[in-house]
């Protein structure tokens, strides 16, 4: 028996709503990009720019777009979203660290009395979950987190290994001889379906909460501010962070190394590009960008003297 698990393109195209061109009983046991495929792998073209590399590989069939032109006797698997047919394939040749069907909590983990765990949850190695915490249904916490305290974790969602969850938000009175503490006394919400990338930080909220609504995707390595408020269906890059009591709308997507500064408001449907820093309020739906590329010092400088003058 095969080491791997094995699919027919007929069950292929049922799971992804795509449709077969070619062997409908070709067997896949993998999946594999167009250049490394071998002659067992399931393979996709999401990006034009990669079919030069259709003729050279050995992949036994491969994902396309319904107005992609045949011109061969390959076996295809057609759908009108390739990218979306590869996302729900990709979920077949998962290897699950978690049996999802035999949910456990690990014996290193350490949870509170205060806390509630919802039913078939699992909960990786060394996580340590604190008081009044709420883990709902179907949740996936991996190893070595840490749920604070306060936090309350929708069902479905899935938290990635090294993330905190709930910790103390950046709160501090000025005085002549130094700072002093402003006790964090909101909670983080977390509303269902959410997932969070490994080493990621999600503080929870000083007076009001912080919450995390429906849908939301993080990467690895994000920051999350006290009383940030991140709207249904968002996704954000790695290495961002959003400062305090910003409010961010549906559908924001935001690329990787950007920040939002605090007390913002940024409207629904808005779309950040990588290396980009809001200032100010989005009261406008669209794509924004403050992207610089990389340049020779002396041609920087003169780049930012013709910058300057652009801005007065």
């Amino acid at each position: 028996m095969s080491e791997y698990k094995e699919y027919t393109l007929a069950e292929i195209a049922n799971h992804t709503d795509s449709i077969v061109v070619g062997d409908s009983k070709a067997i896949v046991n993998n999946l594999s990009t167009l250049e490394k495929a071998s002659s067992e792998s399931l393979s996709f073209l999401s990006n034009s720019k990669y079919s030069k590399f259709i003729s050279a590989s050995k992949a036994k069939a491969i994902i396309i777009h319904d107005s992609f032109e045949i011109t061969d006797e390959r076996n295809y698997i057609v759908s009108s979203d390739p990218y979306l047919a590869y996302a729900k394939a990709s979920s077949l040749f998962k290897k699950q660290i978690f049996d999802i069907d035999n949910p456990s909590i690990h014996p290193s983990a350490s949870i509170s009395n205060d806390s509630l765990i919802g039913k078939n949850v699992s909960i990786g190695a060394n996580v340590v979950i604190g008081p009044n915490c709420k883990i709902g249904d179907n949740v996936i916490i991996k190893s070595n987190c840490s749920i604070v305290q306060d936090v309350s974790i929708g069902e479905g969602s899935i938290i990635h290994n090294g993330t905190v969850l709930g910790s103390d938000g950046f709160g501090y009175a000025p005085t002549k001889t130094g700072y002093v503490k402003i006790e964090q006394i909101g909670k983080l919400i977390i509303e269902r379906n959410v997932e969070i990338g490994a080493n990621c930080t999600v503080d929870r909220g000083a007076i009001s909460d912080t919450e995390i609504h429906e849908g939301v995707k993080l990467d690895n390595q994000i920051q999350i501010a006290h009383n940030v408020i991140i709207g249904k269906n968002s996704a954000i890059a790695a290495s961002c962070a959003v400062a305090g009591s910003t409010k961010i709308g549906k559908n924001f997507q935001m690329g990787g190394l950007s920040g939002v500064l605090g007390h913002l408001n940024i409207c629904d449907n808005v779309t950040v590009g990588a290396h980009t820093l809001v200032t100010k309020d989005i009261k406008e739906s669209g794509n924004y960008v403050g992207i610089m590329p990389a340049q020779e010092h002396k041609d920087w400088a003169k780049s930012s003297v013709f910058i300057k003058k652009r801005g007065k």
